[in-house]
């Protein structure tokens, strides 16, 4: 798929808030901050940009070409608001997929979230609400740290060695979506430059993401309608560098064809460790 094919795809016209440059690297806490410090640092704007429906090239995506897919994926969970149901049954069901979909020789799931709007308003079911500012989950610093941090030293760093990505799969609680759904940049149209290294302050560790300044050169893609047995595989690290995608910018946002009285987006991501070495050395 060349760029200039998704203009010729029907489009909503979305508003997504991207990072202005200052200099001065953003940080964000993910918890209450000490007296007198902004939760957030860092100055965002809004831009409005074509956001296509990518369901008419759903053949064309690639996770190492765009750094997303989407494809079709039956549960066996009745309830994602269950933390041991979903860590018990869907953990598997997931490591299985990306292993299948990557060709991976082992799959890692090691976290995930529940999203909804109004339930994290009111404190329930450990929900977040969406995120809605352009950004990817991890940097060239924290891809390999996220794996020193889950794994024994020795495993970790012989793993490290050998390639290995990050990717989340993300899919819909209750479908379908039709309030704040998930915008997902081509790859290939995010320049370096673009991505600035941003802490992520919690209470026992300092993670680093990148959030995304405005470049008009961008190309973004949603999925309308996504429904409970549809799963979107973002990825959001890799080790290679030799030209397939690395990171991949996110955003949920407002969609201008939603009906007014839409149901809250209900989803649920998981986050996976991808590694691509033989097994004998992926368990020294």
């Amino acid at each position: 798929m060349k760029h200039e094919t998704a203009i010729q795809l029907p489009c909503v016209q979305g508003t997504l808030q991207y990072l202005v440059g200052s200099g001065d690297k953003p940080v964000t806490y993910m918890y209450p901050p000490p007296p007198g410090v902004p939760q957030r640092s860092g100055r965002y704007a809004r831009y409005t940009v074509p956001i296509y429906n990518g369901r008419a090239l759903l053949s064309q995506f690639s996770l190492d070409r765009h750094g997303f897919l989407l494809t079709r994926h039956e549960t066996a969970v009745t309830n994602f608001y269950d933390e041991q149901l979903v860590r018990r049954v869907y953990y598997p069901e997931v490591e299985r997929l990306v292993q299948e979909v990557t060709g991976a020789t082992r799959v890692v799931v090691f976290d995930h979230n529940v999203r909804c709007a109004p339930m994290a308003q009111r404190g329930e079911n450990g929900a977040r609400e969406p995120v809605k500012m352009a950004h990817n989950d991890y940097t060239v610093k924290s891809g390999p740290q996220r794996v020193r941090d889950l794994l024994p030293t020795q495993e970790a760093e012989a793993l490290l060695r050998h390639r290995f990505a990050v990717i989340n799969v993300w899919r819909p609680i209750r479908g379908p979506v039709q309030e704040a759904p998930l915008a997902v940049c081509d790859a290939r149209t995010i320049a370096p430059q673009d991505l600035v290294a941003t802490d992520l302050k919690y209470q026992d560790r300092t993670g680093e993401v990148y959030s995304v300044t405005f470049n008009p050169d961008h190309r973004w893609f949603y999925f309308p309608h996504m429904q409970r047995n549809e799963v979107l595989l973002l990825k959001c690290y890799d080790s290679a560098t030799d030209g397939r995608a690395r990171f991949t910018a996110h955003s949920a946002f407002d969609d201008p064809t939603s009906p007014p009285d839409a149901p809250a987006r209900e989803s649920i991501e998981t986050r996976t460790l991808v590694f691509f070495v033989p097994e004998r050395t992926a368990r020294p």
